[in-house]
């Protein structure tokens, strides 16, 4: 935590934010969090269009939601595609090639940029907002006329795999990758965003493939417009039409196997080839977001309970015994179900079995003992005001409703699930906390490097007196 001082001037900084908000968000046992209007409509041809006016004199955020991420690649040897579309989007069209795109941008100091997770694909541009009708001109034709040769195809493949292979010298990306794998065994969640390495470098040859991976999910009924910023709705809607109207449908929604229930703890180990402390990642599978039950504010709430800094079991393992050097737990939202993830990097070997057994006993506990009613209300409470904080810019806002309507098409479940968070009772803690951590449920990812028995004697003969062990820091 920050020291005291820090924690008085963010009291004084939250007492303030409650004198700006709205008066609904002041109490935070009823009212809307989100503060802002919301307006919608949706052309003939499926696309919606959501505009939030936002006090930003001057500014617009321009988001297009992509529902289509590493979850709608079912198809076997063709996974990474929704990851490849984020970058073969910026590859131009016969109106706009990649160079005059990129010109536009610097021409209206606009940025742009996309990301993609497992459920859908987003592409950003934040600039002036007298540049709207240009930003929705340039973002119109990419989405109705993508062009690319089969070189451009190819080249931007392989970058993928450079990115891939970046991303894998990293721990943590690694472990997650075979967390996925392990827990997973019929859902398309069990290969990352980024997609399995084989296919990733087979993936040049799928030239063909990837047209009909545009053709199929870049469709205006699986596509979000979402304008935030100093805008007014109906000119937005009024420029929706003129520039996307003539996009056809043709969106064909995937089959997605849903994952049967684990029936036994699985465990995977994995050797290291580099120096580096031990790792630990744990996941249970959790059901899919939804903000119409207690169950997925109840789960936000248990890692709040568990492993935000002032937690008794982050302040056990990481600053009375240090045990470890941190410790994380979470479940992100998704649309199908996925996993609880806890993720800790241990300061020694020797400490795995007490570090996996505490962590064992304070879900125990949970299960055992209701939370008390006071620390969790102080727990509703921050959450709330961290949602308010976060509101402090059109970006900021835009892509906190992308997110929501990823997930259920709806802004108003913004609301729904703040709602459900006020509505968490100590017992539904206990109950989902039963639910879901059982040890039937869990899946173990154990990571650490393992010297060879002659690299291990040879450290012993001329090492040691220096005071260097096995342990090798990273």
């Amino acid at each position: 935590m920050s020291p005291r001082n820090a924690a008085a001037l963010l009291c004084l900084a939250l007492v303030a934010l409650a004198g700006a908000l709205p008066a609904a968000a002041q109490d935070s046992g009823a009212g809307d969090v989100f503060p802002f209007p919301v307006h919608q409509t949706v052309l003939d041809n499926g696309l919606q269009v959501v505009v939030v006016p936002y006090d930003s004199p001057g500014v617009v955020a321009y988001y297009t939601v992509v529902r289509a991420g590493s979850r709608q690649e079912v198809e076997p040897g063709h996974s990474g595609f929704a990851h490849f579309f984020e970058h073969m989007m910026f590859r131009g069209t016969e109106t706009y090639s990649q160079e005059e795109y990129t010109e536009a941008l610097k021409a209206m100091g606009a940025d742009s940029n996309a990301f993609t997770t497992d459920d859908w694909t987003n592409y950003y541009i934040v600039g002036p907002a007298s540049e709207l009708e240009t930003m929705m001109e340039l973002e119109s034709d990419r989405f109705l006329n993508l062009e690319y040769t089969e070189p451009e195809f190819r080249t931007e493949a392989l970058a993928v795999l450079g990115e891939y292979n970046k991303n894998a010298s990293n721990p943590f990306f690694f472990m997650h990758e075979r967390l996925r794998e392990e827990a997973f065994e019929e859902h398309t969640y069990e290969h990352t965003t980024m997609g399995f390495l084989e296919d990733i470098e087979a993936m040049p040859g799928y030239y063909e493939y990837s047209l009909r991976f545009f053709d199929r999910y870049y469709r205006p009924e699986n596509v979000i417009v979402l304008v935030v910023g100093d805008v007014e709705p109906e000119r937005v809607f009024t420029l929706a039409k003129q520039r996307y109207g003539a996009w056809e449908k043709g969106f064909d929604p995937p089959e997605i196997a849903e994952e049967p229930p684990q029936a036994e703890r699985r465990v995977a180990e994995i050797d290291w080839p580099n120096p580096t402390r031990p790792h630990v990642m744990m996941g249970w599978h959790v059901p899919a977001f939804d903000a119409t039950t207690k169950d997925t504010a109840a789960l936000d709430l248990v890692s709040q309970l568990l492993f935000s800094e002032n937690a008794p079991l982050y302040q056990e393992l990481v600053v009375d015994k240090q045990l470890v050097e941190f410790i994380s737990g979470g479940a992100s939202f998704h649309r199908d179900p996925y996993l609880f993830t806890v993720t800790t990097r241990l300061r020694s070997a020797e400490a795995l079995g007490e570090v996996e057994a505490t962590v064992e006993r304070y879900l125990q506990g949970l299960k055992e003992q209701p939370v008390d009613r006071a620390r969790l209300d102080r727990i509703k409470s921050h959450l709330r005001y961290d949602f308010a904080l976060a509101l402090d810019s059109a970006p900021s806002v835009a892509v906190i409703v992308a997110e929501f309507l990823n997930l259920t098409g709806e802004p108003e479940s913004i609301n729904r699930l703040y709602r459900q968070y006020q509505a968490v009772t100590p017992e539904d803690v206990q109950r989902v906390t039963r639910d879901v951590f059982k040890e039937s449920n869990q899946t173990v990812i154990r990571l650490a490097h393992r010297e060879p028995a002659g690299a291990a004697a040879a450290g012993q003969g001329e090492g040691a007196a220096q005071g260097e062990g096995a342990e090798g820091g990273e």
